[in-house]
């Protein structure tokens, strides 16, 4: 019976093929093998740490693909074919840490993928996807997260309502999305501001819309830009709901920054209902670049009058340099001629007398 059990029980180091362990067990490498389906999981080591699954041909995981790994603190699923994630896939996995979806399919994301209250996440890899919106409530429960990337998907824009739970990230990557810097972006900006002021970093965030902002840098665009959407909000009827939060929450709300733009202030059912009249004034972004693009083309024109006066200038100081030269040659030969006839005189005087 005992021989029986021992060969139906699985070896205290086993090792799920075709993955190879450490030396260990820490360390699960399933990478380039392949594989169209998970290994059978069950049979990692109790210890494991990490569970490396890149470069396979994973296309689709089932709800309870990871249950029961507890231990496992880093889960990679990059260079894969996932297209969808379901709701609880990482229910059973409290201890992960570090999770990383980097260059799959994933178009789309249950709002319900990471809503478990034990989750100490602090490394998330969403890079280079094919993500059009984060849904509001997806990071409400990584509050330890701290490094994030949604870098080389199809984002346009982004919910700052959908942010503000990570009150530890310090790291946000958003390159290479195409930004449309428009109202629906503001108020993300502001919360991108607050990151940064206390000392968080967020690469490039190039816009491609509008035109007039093509190839700039959001994080450089002065706020003004976008008083004009004050102005849309109250033609299009946006009234009070529209500053209440409803597209993401208004400037002066939770953790954004005061009028003076220097320190954050906390959200506080007391401030005031106009707080964004009070820091907006209706400007129309067409009108401020219009202004700019005038100033430049005086200061053209005055540069061009510059140079044309010092031209003239340098001509005319050449042209009396000549003059005073050839005003010198002719001065001597004047003095010989009146030599010459004082000479003629005295000589006839002298024949006369």
């Amino acid at each position: 019976v005992l021989c029986l059990l021992a060969a139906l029980l699985p070896p205290a180091c086993s090792c799920p093929p075709p993955c190879l362990c450490s030396s260990d067990s820490l360390v699960v490498d399933c990478r380039g093998r392949g594989l169209s389906s998970l290994p059978p999981l069950h049979l990692l080591p109790p210890r494991s740490r990490s569970l490396l699954l890149t470069n396979n041909k994973l296309a689709s995981l089932g709800a309870a693909a990871f249950a029961n790994l507890t231990s496992l603190e880093e889960l990679d699923l990059s260079n894969n074919y996932l297209d969808n994630l379901p709701a609880g896939l990482f229910r059973d996995m409290s201890n992960l840490t570090r999770l990383t979806l980097h260059n799959n399919s994933l178009t789309v994301m249950d709002r319900d993928l990471f809503q478990v209250g034990t989750l100490n996440y602090t490394s998330l890899d969403l890079s280079l996807n094919g993500l059009s919106t984060v849904p509001l409530g997806l990071l409400d429960e990584l509050q330890s997260l701290r490094w994030l990337s949604l870098a080389g998907n199809r984002l346009h824009g982004l919910e700052r309502a959908a942010f503000e739970p990570l009150a530890n990230l310090q790291h946000l990557e958003l390159g290479h999305n195409p930004w449309e810097c428009d109202c629906n972006l503001r108020d993300f900006k502001h919360w991108m501001e607050w990151l940064l002021y206390r000392g968080g970093k967020v690469d490039a965030v190039e816009c491609t819309l509008p035109k007039d902002l093509r190839g700039r840098d959001i994080r450089g665009v002065p706020v003004e830009m976008f008083n004009y959407c004050l102005q849309l909000e109250d033609e299009n009827g946006g009234g009070e709901g529209s500053r209440s939060g409803q597209g993401g929450g208004p400037p002066c709300s939770r953790n954004a920054f005061n009028p003076s733009g220097s320190t954050p202030v906390s959200d506080s059912s007391e401030a005031p209902q106009d707080c964004t009249r009070s820091r907006y004034r209706p400007v129309s972004v067409r009108r401020a670049i219009g202004t700019v693009v005038i100033a430049g083309v005086v200061c053209g024109i005055v540069c061009i009058m510059m140079v044309a006066a010092a031209a003239y200038g340098c001509i005319y100081a050449s042209l009396m340099a000549k003059y005073q030269r050839e005003l010198k040659k002719r001065q001597p030969l004047m003095g010989d001629g009146e030599a010459d006839g004082e000479d003629r005189d005295e000589k006839q005087i002298s024949s006369v007398a």
